[in-house]
This record gives C-alpha cells, structure tokens and sequence, in this order.
C-alpha cells in the first residue's frame, strides 16, 4: 500500500535532509573504578537507558597503570553487564603521554560499542583536531566504520577563546563546561565559592563563558552539557543546579557524579508534561494537514514551530515522559 502525504514523517517532512541534532540522554554519570562503573551499569538497567556512563581513564586510572585501567573498560564495555550499549569514556589530555594509549586500546577493543570519547583539557584547536584524527586513524585501521562520538571539554581559557571553532570539528556530538578547571585558571580572579551555586551561575566571567559553550554548541549541532553539582547528597542542589543550567542558560545535558544526582538531573532537563501534551496535538494536527499551516488553541503554527515540538517529543520520550498512544503509533 502506497503511503500518502498525510502519513509523512516529521523527519522526512520537516529537515529535508540536514544534520540531525543529536538525541542523547540529559545526564552524563562519571565512574573511574571498575566497581563503580559496574554499579552505573546495574543502576542503568535497573532504572532505565535514562542515562549515558563515562568511564573515567583521566581521573580513574593510578599513575602506571593507564594500560590496565583502559583494558577493564574495555573488557566491562564488551561484556554481557554492558546491556545498554550506553557508556564512553574520558581519556587522558593532550600533555599525558598515555593519551594515544588510550585511544589505541579503548578504540581497538571496544570501537564498536563505545559511545563517545570525552576529550580534555584542550588549550588549543590544533591538539583537540590532532586528538580527533587520531581516533579517526585507529578506527580506520580497526575496521571500524562507525562514528564514534567525540565530546569535547572547555575548561581552558585557550578553548573558550576558540569554541566555535572547536565546535565545527568532524564527530563532535558535545561541547562539555568544565567548571573546576576553569575556575583554576583564573588565579583566583574567581572565587572559590563560584564553584558552587549560586556563584557558578552569577559570577560575570561563568556566566559569560557558559553561555559562549552553549552558543557554539548550538550554532554547530552540537549538544551543550553542563559541569558537576559538588552537592553529593543533597538532591534538591543538583536539581536546581541542572533547572538553573537549562532553562536560564540552554544547556541540555548535565555530569552526575554521584548516583543520586542522576535521577535529579534527568527530572531537570525533560520537557514540561504540558507542553509534550500539546506537541502531540500539534504534530498529529500538522500530519493531517501534510504539515501545512494549522491553528491550535488559537494560535498559528508552522513548520517553524513544528520543528521545535517535533525536538519536544523526542527528548520526551528519550526522557520517559509519558506520550499519547495516538502520537506515539504515528511517530514512534
């Protein structure tokens, strides 16, 4: 049976071909040992594909034994607890001789299943680009034709001064703020305090350099992903912490460092019930009309608007917010 206009997708109808903007969780949990990732990836199953795990080899990893460490998370990524195929991994920065290490390992053993590499503390393009190709070159020489997703941390005053730079560079999929290194760097220009809230929102110079990150991301396809909640225990800090981030800055992803922090974070970051509400009615009224102008609610949509509620429902439902069985059967 042929299918009509009216039955049109919204990724056929609406993009028409253009890079799609990456639909990945809104939380991002570290783990470094090879017990906590195991806890992340038991916590993953049990509460649902809600949130991406990185594998700490940076901060993970004891001094000589990089190899080791890269070689667990490639044996923990490979196995059966793995069910998700949702966990990347940090490697070393451009000044660590174990970086190519990294890469080499993690690439070659887990390129197939590894969702992203986390890149940090670049202070130039040129090392960030060279790091990239890297990857690219180890793929290729593995067999590998996947993407494998580069996220990129700006916590350098030498990144933020080229972030929208950075962030046209092939495979990247997030422009990561680092908010304690960042700090750092401005000897003591920026007051401890301002590593937490509310100075970490307030403080003219974070302020400032957060939404540079997000603007660059957003201007390139690229998913901006907000820094840690020191807070471990206190929910309601890391839940203000990512509404803050979100909705006064654009941010729509956010680091959990602790398990308690993951739930929070995704809580922050998933659209308003209401408004999936009417992104299904609209949507489903736009199909009908083969995406032509309608109205609803009194109010004029296009495929101005359809483009943004048509984002809606998808993280919607990547965030487990519940949608209409009727729009649900027509767009999923």
């Amino acid at each position: 049976m042929a299918v009509t206009l009216t039955q049109k997708h919204p990724n056929e109808a609406l993009f028409g071909g253009e890079k799609p903007f990456p639909l990945i969780p809104a939380c991002e949990h570290f783990a470094g040992s090879e017990k906590l990732i195991l806890k992340a990836l038991s916590l993953q199953d049990s509460i649902g594909a809600v949130f991406d795990i990185t594998c700490d080899c940076e901060d993970g990893a004891a001094a000589g034994q990089e190899r080791e460490h890269a070689e667990m998370i490639v044996h923990v990524l490979n196995s059966d607890v793995n069910k998700h195929k949702m966990a990347g991994a940090r490697i070393h920065d451009y000044t660590h001789p174990g970086w190519k290490l990294d890469i080499d390992i993690l690439v070659a053993g887990a390129g197939k299943v590894l969702s992203y590499i986390t890149i940090p503390k670049c202070t130039d393009i040129s090392q960030a680009s060279e790091m990239i190709q890297y990857v690219q070159k180890v793929a290729k020489e593995n067999n590998i034709d996947r993407v494998i997703p580069i996220h990129i941390l700006i916590e350098t005053h030498g990144a933020l001064k080229q972030v929208h730079e950075i962030a046209a560079l092939p495979w990247l999929q997030v422009l990561d703020f680092g908010l304690m290194d960042f700090v750092s760097a401005h000897h003591g220009a920026i007051p401890a305090s301002a590593m937490r809230s509310p100075g970490q929102f307030e403080h003219k110079l974070l302020s400032r350099a957060k939404t540079e990150v997000v603007a660059a991301a957003l201007a390139n396809g690229v998913v901006p992903a907000h820094n840690v909640t020191l807070d471990l225990k206190n929910v309601e800090t890391t839940l203000n912490d990512a509404s803050r981030a979100r909705n006064e800055f654009g941010f729509m992803r956010m680091w959990s460092i602790y398990p308690t922090q993951i739930q929070a974070i995704v809580d922050a970051m998933k659209p308003n019930f209401d408004e999936v509400i009417d992104a299904a009615n609209i949507l489903l009224a736009a199909q009908k009309a083969d995406w032509g102008p309608i109205q609803y609610n009194g109010e004029l949509h296009d495929r101005a608007t359809y483009r943004y509620f048509w984002e809606v429902l998808q993280k919607a439902r990547l965030t487990r917010v519940e949608i209409s069985a009727e729009a649900t059967a027509a767009f999923f």
